[in-house]
């Protein structure tokens, strides 16, 4: 599984920009006027892992196959969009199918880029689309609750008592102004809470769309909203979006160049998958052969045989044992047989929590 990411924030923050660099198309419409992205844009972008290149290398892989992120590129929200304001609650459904969310700020300045509200404020955008989303998730909840009542009072199953239970946990923290992410969920709703599908459950990565000469090391205005991401629980990432613009129409080789030419380490896309990975809790398995090396996502804590359901239920559903050995091994004994001779080869059983990096072989039967 890869897993969704909905970019969303005010208009004019440079969410189209970023989205049209990450997915290195010109779907989406960059334009200095609001409510330019009419249609949410959907792009798919190969999640970058160096540790694939090496272990295709090693074994003599015809073909390199990485896992995926999608991209989901919302139209920009502004203050009464949970009232129908600007393109309104259309774009508040589109959050609920992703996995997180991506609140891009603006956090330079800009005389010729108009800013909806008419000031610079990242941490004031931040709390302006938080209470839209907020205000939304309460209209929801109200609605869900009173279709509920008839349920229960027609003797109503589990479920039904289950989701109107959690409701009013998020009620009780929305009427308080907190999301509802901010709710202590235990491990055994963790299903019915995520299908109640609420805004402000969703985990949240803050964004900071930078100018170009402070993408290295950010500014007043990122710290400001990592100060905000440190209070919240949430994670926050420094983004020039016109840089990784240029970068996405150079050649790898290039676009190196012009890192290291920025003072930068690595492309934004890599720093946001891998806030993105770390917010969600996910990890990488890879599948090695001389016909494919191919990166798998899970969560962290998956069981070799639901990691092996990813590749095909068949192999969850008739899970033997796993073959595996770490990424690290794999790389020192040079392929599978060296890390065997150097005894870091192990089978293991459905109790295996797989661990970050591991290359696996799953037998199965059926």
């Amino acid at each position: 599984m890869g897993f969704k990411m909905g970019i969303v924030g005010m208009p004019n923050v440079g969410k189209s920009t970023l989205f049209n660099a990450l997915t290195r198309t010109a779907a989406a419409q960059a334009a200095n006027f609001p409510f330019c992205t009419i249609e949410p844009n959907v792009g798919e972008v190969a999640v970058p892992d160096a540790r694939l290149d090496k272990l295709a290398a090693i074994a003599g892989s015809k073909q390199i196959i990485p896992t995926r992120m999608t991209f989901v590129d919302i139209a920009g929200l502004v203050r009464g969009a949970s009232k129908g304001e600007g393109l309104g609650n259309q774009f508040l459904a589109n959050i609920r199918e992703c996995d997180a969310i991506a609140h891009v700020l603006r956090c330079f300045e800009d005389g010729d880029i108009t800013h909806v509200e008419g000031r610079i404020d990242p941490v004031a955008d931040a709390e302006t689309i938080e209470t839209e989303l907020m205000l939304a998730d309460l209209e929801s909840i109200e609605k869900r609750l009173a279709n509920l009542a008839r349920k229960l009072r027609g003797g109503g199953d589990k479920d039904a008592g289950d989701q109107d239970r959690l409701l009013r946990l998020a009620l009780v923290a929305l009427e308080a102004g907190r999301p509802a992410r901010s709710v202590k969920v235990v491990e055994d709703d963790l299903r019915q809470w995520r299908l109640l599908q609420l805004l402000t459950s969703k985990p949240v990565l803050y964004v900071c769309n930078v100018e170009e000469s402070c993408a290295a090391n950010g500014n007043a205005q990122s710290a400001k909203v990592a100060e905000l991401a440190a209070r919240e629980g949430a994670a926050s990432v420094v983004i020039s979006a016109r840089i990784e613009e240029e970068i996405s129409q150079l050649a790898d080789d290039e676009a190196a160049m012009f890192l290291e030419e920025m003072g930068l380490h690595e492309a934004g896309l890599d720093r946001l998958i891998k806030a993105g990975y770390a917010l969600l809790g996910l990890q990488t398995y890879f599948t090695v052969g001389p016909k494919e090396a191919r990166a798998w996502t899970i969560s962290a804590g998956t069981l070799a045989p639901q990691a092996a359901g990813v590749i095909h239920g068949d192999f969850e559903k008739g899970f033997i044992r796993s073959e595996t050995v770490a990424y690290v091994d794999y790389i020192a004994g040079n392929g599978e047989a060296g890390a065997k001779e150097a005894g870091k080869f192990r089978v293991e059983g459905k109790t295996y929590e797989v661990k970050d990096g591991d290359v696996l072989h799953f037998l199965f039967s059926g």
